[in-house]
C-alpha cells in the first residue's frame, strides 16, 4: 500500500525486504547476493542444546518403553489400583503391548454400548425437546438398515487402516538391477535369459521410474512436545528442490514453494513450515546461507522434520496459466524489493511471459516464452498492482521534485504571475494508466481475413517508401484504405476510388462516434482514414497497409481490426545522412538529430504497442525483413491481446 509519506514508504518497504530476505535453498547465487550471517556463540550453544535434546529423545524411543513408578504421585497410585474402564482408542493400536486388538471388536456390540450411553443421557436431560431428540437417535440406531450400513463402514475402515509400506525396501534397487543385468550378459542358462528379459522389460522399467517419482511420504506425529510431520521426497540432480527459506529468530521457515521444483510436485512442503531437521541434521539456529550450502550437496531421498505451518492451507486448485506481454524492462539485480534475487526473472519490454502462479499478489511466478525447457524453476516477477504502485510512487516523487524546482524558478515573479504558473497538484495519478502487463492469447489469422499492417516511424525513416514498394510489386495482395474528405471532387476523381467524398456534417458525426482511426484538417478541408475503409480492404481478401502517427495506435487497437504494428526505426545519424543523400535529399544536421530524437521518443512512449521492429540500415534488407514478417502471419500464430478475441 502506498501512503502519503512517500519517503516513509520506501524506508518501510526496504526494511521489510531486508528483514524477510529469502534464499533459494538450491539455486546457485553470487556472493553479493548472500545474506550476512550473524554468527555468535549464543547460536552455537542453542544448536548444541537442541542436538542434545534430540539425542536423548532418540535413545528413549529406541528402548521402546518408559519405566514409570506408579507410586510417584497419588493420581498414578489411584489409577493403578482401579480396574481398567472405558474403550480402547484404535489410534494407538500396536504402539503399546498392553493394548488389546481393537480390530476384533464387534460393531454390533459398539452400537449396543452407544444405545446404553444414550439411554443414560436421556434420563439426565430435563427438557422434553432434548429427550425427544435423543429418542429419535435411539430409534435410528435400532433400525436394521442402519446396523447393516455401520457394519459395512467398520469393515471398510479396518481395511483402510492396514497401511502398506510406502518406502522402498532398498534405495540401491536401480544400481542392483544394472549390476545383475551386467552379470547376465554372458549367461546362456534358461533362468538367466528369463531374468534378463524381465529386468529389461519396458513395462517394468516404466513402473520403476514412476515409483521413484512417487517416493514422497508424509507422517504426522508428536515430537519433543510439538506436532511435527516427517516428509520424504526425491531430489534429482537435474530437478531443483524449488523452495525458498527465511530466518525468523533461530528458526528456518519455508517462505515460498516455487513451481517446477520437487517440493511443488510432491505437495508436501508448505509456506510457513519450520524446518527442524534435514536427513538427521539439525537446522534450527542455522543461517539460510548454511541451509543453502547444505542442500546443494544433497541428492536422492531427503527427509525433512517439520513443524507444520499454523496458517490455514487453501484447498488445492488447478492453476490457470496467464500469458502476458511486459510493457517495461525488469532487472532483479537492480530491485531492492525482490524477496529472492536468485529467483528473480529478468525481461525486456515486449517479452511474452507465462504467469503460472499469482498466489503472492506482489510477486508472481512466471516463465519467459521459449525458456520453459531451459528454465526448470519459475522465476519471480513483480505483480501488476505492485508494479503500478511503484511506478506511481516514482512519478509522484518526480513531480514533487519538478514542483520544487518550479517554485525556486518563479520565486522572483509577482504574486499574480505565480498564481498563473502554479501546477495543479490535486490531480491524482491513476494506476491503471501505467502500462505494466497486458494479457495475451495466440491468434492465427484466417486465410480470408488478413490482419492490417500498420507501419510506424518518424519522418524520413523510410516507412512510407516501404509501403509504396509493396503496393507497386504486388497490387493484387496489398491495398490502402480509401480516405474520407470534405473537399469537392476533381474532374478525374471518382467517389470511392481516390477519396470517399462526404459532407462536413457527416464527417464530424462519424468523428464524434469514433469511426476514424486518424483525421486532420488541411486548407479548411477535413481528411481522415475510417475503420470502415480498412474493413472494406480486409473483406476483399487483401492486406491493408497503413502509415499512421503513433497517437492513432490506441484508436486502431481498440477496434476489432487486429492490426499488426511494425516500427520502422532509422539507423544512426551518419547512415541516415547517406541514405537520404541517395534520394537527393540534403537535410541539415539539426534535422537529422531531430529524426533520431523523435524515434527514441516514439519507442519510449509507444514501444509496448509494437509487434516488431525493423532498423532501416539498408532499404533492400528492410524490405526483405518486412516481407518475411508479413508472410509469417500466414504460417505462425501470433500473440494478440486477449480482449481482441472476446
Amino acid at each position: 500500500m502506498i501512503t502519503s509519506h512517500s519517503n516513509g514508504y520506501v524506508q518501510e518497504a526496504s526494511g521489510q525486504a531486508k528483514s524477510h530476505r529469502e534464499r533459494a535453498v538450491d539455486c546457485p547465487g553470487e556472493e553479493g547476493s548472500l545474506v550476512k550471517s550473524p554468527h555468535c556463540s549464543a547460536h552455537m550453544e542453542r544448536i548444541q542444546h537442541y542436538q542434545e535434546e534430540l539425542r536423548k529423545r532418540r535413545e528413549e524411543d529406541s528402548r521402546g518403553k518408559h519405566d514409570i513408578d506408579p507410586n510417584a504421585s497419588l493420581r498414578l497410585k489411584k489409577l493403578s489400583q482401579n480396574p481398567k474402564v472405558g474403550i480402547d482408542n484404535p489410534t494407538f493400536e500396536g504402539k503399546e503391548k498392553v493394548t488389546k486388538d481393537t480390530s476384533s471388536q464387534d460393531p454390533v456390540a459398539e452400537l449396543e454400548e452407544l444405545l446404553q450411553a444414550l439411554k443414560w443421557a436421556q434420563h439426565c436431560l430435563t427438557d422434553a425437546q432434548s429427550q425427544q431428540d435423543v429418542e429419535l437417535i435411539r430409534q435410528l440406531l435400532a433400525k436394521e438398515d442402519f446396523r447393516n450400513a455401520y457394519t459395512i463402514y467398520s469393515a471398510v475402515s479396518l481395511q483402510k487402516s492396514r497401511v502398506s509400506p510406502t518406502s522402498a525396501l532398498t534405495v540401491q534397487a536401480e544400481d542392483l538391477c544394472q549390476e545383475v543385468q551386467k552379470i547376465l550378459q554372458s549367461s546362456q542358462q534358461k533362468e538367466g535369459l528369463e531374468l534378463r528379459a524381465l529386468l529389461t522389460n519396458p513395462h517394468l522399467q516404466a513402473h520403476d521410474s514412476v515409483a521413484a517419482q512417487e517416493m514422497a511420504e508424509e507422517n504426522v506425529t508428536e515430537y519433543l512436545g510439538e506436532t511435527v510431520k516427517l516428509v520424504r521426497l526425491e531430489k534429482a540432480r537435474d530437478t531443483p528442490l524449488g523452495a525458498t527459506v527465511r530466518n525468523e529468530m533461530d528458526s528456518v521457515v519455508v517462505s515460498r514453494v516455487v513451481k517446477g521444483g520437487a517440493a511443488e510436485s510432491s505437495g508436501l512442503l508448505s509456506e510457513g513450515d519450520e524446518i527442524l531437521e534435514i536427513n538427521g541434521i539439525s537446522i534450527r539456529g542455522k543461517h539460510i546461507n548454511e541451509v543453502h550450502d547444505l542442500l546443494q550437496q544433497m541428492h536422492g531421498t531427503l527427509t525433512f522434520l517439520l513443524i507444520p505451518s499454523s496458517q490455514i492451507k487453501p484447498a488445492p486448485h488447478r492453476q490457470t496459466v496467464m500469458h502476458v506481454r511486459a510493457y517495461f524492462d525488469y532487472d532483479p539485480s537492480d530491485d531492492p524489493f525482490v524477496p529472492c534475487r536468485e529467483l528473480g526473472l529478468s525481461f525486456q519490454k515486449g517479452d511474452i511471459l507465462h504467469v503460472i502462479s499469482q498466489d503472492d499478489p506482489n510477486w508472481w511466478q512466471a516463465y519467459r516464452d521459449g525458456d520453459e525447457d531451459n528454465q526448470p524453476l519459475a522465476g519471480l516477477i513483480p505483480g501488476k498492482s505492485f508494479q503500478q504502485q511503484r511506478e506511481t510512487l516514482k512519478k509522484t516523487i518526480t513531480d514533487k521534485s519538478r514542483e520544487h524546482q518550479g517554485k525556486l524558478w518563479c520565486a522572483k515573479k509577482s504574486k499574480k504571475q505565480r498564481k498563473k504558473s502554479t501546477p495543479n497538484l490535486s490531480k491524482n495519478t491513476d494506476c491503471d494508466d501505467i502500462p505494466t502487463y497486458e494479457e495475451m492469447s495466440l491468434y492465427h489469422q484466417p486465410a480470408s481475413r488478413k490482419r492490417p499492417i500498420a507501419l510506424i516511424g518518424p519522418t524520413n525513416s523510410g516507412h512510407d517508401e516501404l509501403r509504396r514498394r509493396l503496393l507497386s510489386i504486388e497490387p493484387e495482395k496489398f491495398a490502402v484504405a480509401v480516405p474520407h474528405t470534405t473537399r469537392n471532387s476533381r474532374i478525374h476523381e471518382r467517389n470511392g476510388r481516390e477519396y470517399n467524398f462526404v459532407s462536413r456534417a457527416a464527417f464530424e458525426a462519424d468523428l464524434a462516434t469514433g469511426k476514424f482511426i486518424e483525421s486532420g484538417e488541411y486548407e479548411k478541408n477535413l481528411y481522415g482514414t475510417s475503420t470502415d475503409s480498412v474493413r472494406h480492404v480486409i473483406n476483399s481478401g487483401r492486406i491493408c497497409l497503413l502509415c499512421l502517427h503513433t497517437r492513432s495506435l490506441q484508436v486502431l487497437r481498440s477496434s476489432n481490426l487486429k492490426p499488426y504494428v511494425i516500427y520502422i526505426a532509422p539507423p544512426s545519424q551518419e547512415r541516415l545522412r547517406t541514405l537520404l543523400a541517395t534520394e537527393g535529399k540534403t537535410p541539415k544536421p539539426e534535422e537529422l538529430k531531430e529524426v533520431i530524437e523523435k524515434a527514441r521518443e516514439m519507442e519510449h512512449n509507444f514501444g509496448h504497442l509494437f509487434d516488431a521492429t525493423i532498423v532501416n540500415m539498408d532499404p533492400d534488407q528492410a524490405f526483405y525483413e518486412l516481407r518475411r514478417l508479413i508472410d509469417k502471419l500466414d504460417t505462425e500464430p501470433q500473440w494478440v491481446p486477449t480482449s481482441w478475441l472476446c
